[in-house]
């Protein structure tokens, strides 16, 4: 998996055994883009022809608008009248950058980035590619990684002020990709609270076209992602090229269509609100961009994204192993609760096969509603006469792990943290501070803010001898403002904030390696690559109910395998749409993502509780495969009446396939569902009816769906292949 410098034709080459990316230097100055694909073996003489007239030694830009041709760090103002990654303020008030090759290294593995999170670099290679303008001293490192075993290329950009006056970054995004032609389609994910990640899917069109959030976060709103699909790009073909950030804040992800219909797309930091001053020596870092080409449709981008989050992003104990199923009080009591009610519960959820019981919100300070107690981490005696240490205790006892529901961020107007340090929190001078939920945001961009949340949120963490967090984050940023930063650097607070919380995250899950994390932000509002590389799974969203959960859980699956997906059972009627579905639908759902359950089991009759220990047994014997199995889309929710996915082994010996039915119909004949991934020259038997069917029939031809008599309806087939010793049985028959 090289990457190859030619240097006589001053061509970068970056492959690994399916794809390319090739970059040619105009007049061994301005680094183009070339190519990026389907892996070509060599750079030919053909491929280079029609960039030819932009490498001759006469280049020059006043004869060759730097716009007319693909960049790969195009730079407004210097030639080139687009939106280009960056936009630099120097000190005679002028933007013009003329960035110039003046050098590049080839390295083993890569390197972390300086306060970011990012993918671990074993068996890569990257380049680094130095710019230099000559006039302001200003120097950018354009970083490119590669790895040999995923078809993704990791970008991202280091500016340097090497000159001797101030700079201020005034727009700094992390990847760029000019395409010479603009016959696509975008897609992107949208949404809101409890309906998080739509897709949505629109033909480019002349001028600007994207997604992008102001929140302070990723969002629920929208998602740090986009793609774009050649003509006739469904699930299983045709060509994609993909883009997504490691990034938690407020960021932009956009494609300009120009005048020659060239696309430049482009993802980063989102510059609105956003500056930041260099002084003489200063560097900034922009966060890693993922760029994910698929010759095999959006199941094919799907598959390498998963890939890399299990091979590369998340860490620790529980990145490639099971998780424990756990059982969530919060949709059981809410706020209303003491420890004879949770010790009950937990008992019943032991008996039930159930490992984890999580305390989710009301158990500190003195918190009966949402209205107070944020920032102040000490035990409520009033619910917990022992404490948390007490409970936890009790629950260990019991032979369960214990997990706590913390939202480290925020801060209750109403709590003796505030009162104490009322300037701790983000607001703008003397204006009235904006509330939402009740609550305020804590300036993370603070050191003795962070030292602070580290030592209460670690201290109560010991108290409780947790097994598993979920770090909860319910409200965006608005009056942005910092008590510590001066009037001039105001509008680098949405990032410090960002590195702020990174920072915190790291040193606290530093002193709990084996503990499991599950990030949060009102449900899925912060679900992106820069969460995952702290914590492996992320709530998916506020809504369990298992018919919307189809829409939110499949098209997450675009980018985030199903091990990231926090997924529970919850009660009927269901608490956020008031909709009933059977528990079977509900479990099928869940076993989509980590699996767990969010309601009260003393409310349930025997014969459910009975039925929900058959499926925790299930759920523990299929978990691993359901988690971390080559993940395949079969029937989309958006498109029709079902949704469909199946997880296939490693070895393509074993498989799981999850139907999911909403709406029964009349009078309507059972249909054939078409799996894939399986090895066309193996036997399956199915689990329950014990049929064989061979892996091209069921591939080619399907197996069969019957159609339910009401609504709401799942089912599951577990494959495994036959034994070559064992007879022959025709295949579709008992």
């Amino acid at each position: 998996m090289p990457i190859l410098y030619d240097e006589q034709r001053r061509c970068f080459h970056l492959s690994n055994d399916r794809i390319s990316y090739i970059i040619r230097l105009a007049a061994g100055k301005y680094p183009l883009h070339l190519y990026w694909g389907r892996r070509v073996r060599a750079v030919s003489d053909d491929l280079l022809s029609r960039l030819c007239s932009y490498t001759d030694a006469d280049f020059s830009l006043n004869e060759t608008p730097l716009d007319s041709l693909p960049q790969e760090c195009p730079v407004f103002g210097c030639a080139d009248l687009c939106e280009g990654m960056l936009h630099i303020l120097h000190a005679d008030g002028t933007h013009a950058l003329d960035l110039q090759y003046v050098s590049h290294q080839i390295t083993q593995g890569k390197k972390p980035l300086r306060g970011l999170p990012s993918a671990r670099g074993e068996h890569a290679e990257t380049l680094t590619l130095t710019l230099l303008d000559r006039v302001s001293g200003i120097e950018v490192e354009l970083l490119y990684t590669l790895w040999p075993d995923i078809d993704i290329l990791a970008r991202s950009a280091r500016i340097v002020n090497g000159g001797a006056s101030p700079a201020v970054l005034e727009r700094a995004l992390s990847a760029c990709v000019d395409f010479e032609q603009a016959d696509f389609s975008l897609l992107t994910l949208s949404g809101a609270w409890a309906r998080e990640r739509q897709i949505v899917t629109r033909p480019l069109v002349p001028g600007d076209q994207g997604t992008s959030t102001v929140r302070g976060a990723s969002s629920a709103q929208t998602s740090p992602f986009m793609a774009l699909l050649s003509p006739g790009t469904t699930e299983t073909a045709g060509e994609v090229y993909a883009f997504s950030l490691c990034y938690s804040g407020s960021f932009t992800a956009s494609v300009h269509v120009d005048q020659h219909a060239m696309a430049r797309a482009q993802i980063g930091i989102q510059p609105f609100n956003f500056s930041w001053t260099l002084m003489p020596g200063d560097s900034f870092q922009t966060p890693e961009a993922y760029l994910c080409f698929s010759a095999d449709g959006l199941g094919g981008m799907s598959r390498q994204f998963h890939a890399l989050t299990h091979r590369y992003i998340t860490t620790g104990r529980y990145a490639r192993s099971a998780r424990p199923l756990l059982i969530n009080n919060w949709e059981a009591t809410y706020f209303d609760f003491d420890e004879d009610q949770l010790l009950a519960l937990a008992r019943c959820a032991k008996e039930a096969g159930i490992d984890l019981f999580v305390l989710d919100d009301g158990w500190f300070g003195h918190r009966d509603a949402d209205n107070s107690s944020l920032g102040d981490w000490y035990d409520d005696v009033r619910k917990l006469p022992h404490g948390l240490a007490g409970l936890s205790e009790k629950i260990h006892a019991m032979g369960m792990k214990f997990g706590l529901w913390v939202e480290p961020e925020m801060v209750s107007p109403d709590s003796d943290l505030y009162r104490a340090h009322p300037d701790w929190c983000i607001h703008a001078g003397g204006r009235p501070r904006t509330e939402a939920r009740h609550q305020l945001v804590l300036d993370m961009s603070r050191e003795d803010v962070r030292d602070y949340v580290v030592t209460q949120i670690c201290a109560a963490f010991r108290r409780a001898r947790v097994d598993y967090v979920k770090w909860d984050m319910n409200r965006n940023i608005t009056m942005y403002g910092s008590a510590r930063l001066p009037a001039q650097r105001q509008q680098e607070l949405g990032h410090r904030y960002i590195l702020g919380v990174y920072d915190v995250m790291r040193r606290i899950t530093a002193q709990f390696p084996d503990v499991l994390f599950e990030s949060c932000a009102s449900g899925g509002g912060r679900f992106d690559f820069g969460m995952m590389c702290f914590m492996p799974q992320a709530w998916c969203s506020d809504n369990t109910d298992a018919h919307t959960r189809c829409r939110i859980q499949y098209a997450t699956s675009l980018v985030f395998p199903p091990s990231t997906m926090g997924a529970h059972v919850s009660a009927v009627p269901n608490h956020q749409t008031g909709r009933v579905t059977p528990l079977e639908a509900r479990a099928a759902v869940a076993m989509g993502g980590t699996y767990g359950y969010e309601l009260d089991l003393l409310k349930l009759p025997d014969d459910e509780l009975r039925q929900i220990a058959s499926l925790n047994r299930r759920v523990k014997a299929l978990q691993p495969l359901l988690l971390y199995g080559a993940f395949y889309r079969l029937k989309s929710p958006f498109e029709g009446n079902e949704t469909a996915w199946m997880s296939v082994s490693e070895d393509r010996r074993e498989a799981v396939v999850t139907h999911v039915f909403a709406q029964a119909q009349p009078n309507v004949r059972p249909s054939l569902l078409r799996l894939a991934g399986l090895d066309p020259s193996l036997d399956y038997r199915e689990e329950k009816t014990g049929r064989v069917y061979g892996g091209d029939e069921l591939m080619q031809h399907g197996i069969r769906i019957e159609k339910p008599w009401n609504d709401y309806r799942a089912q599951q087939f577990h494959l495994t292949t036959v034994s070559s010793s064992a007879p022959s049985v025709p295949s579709g028959r008992e």
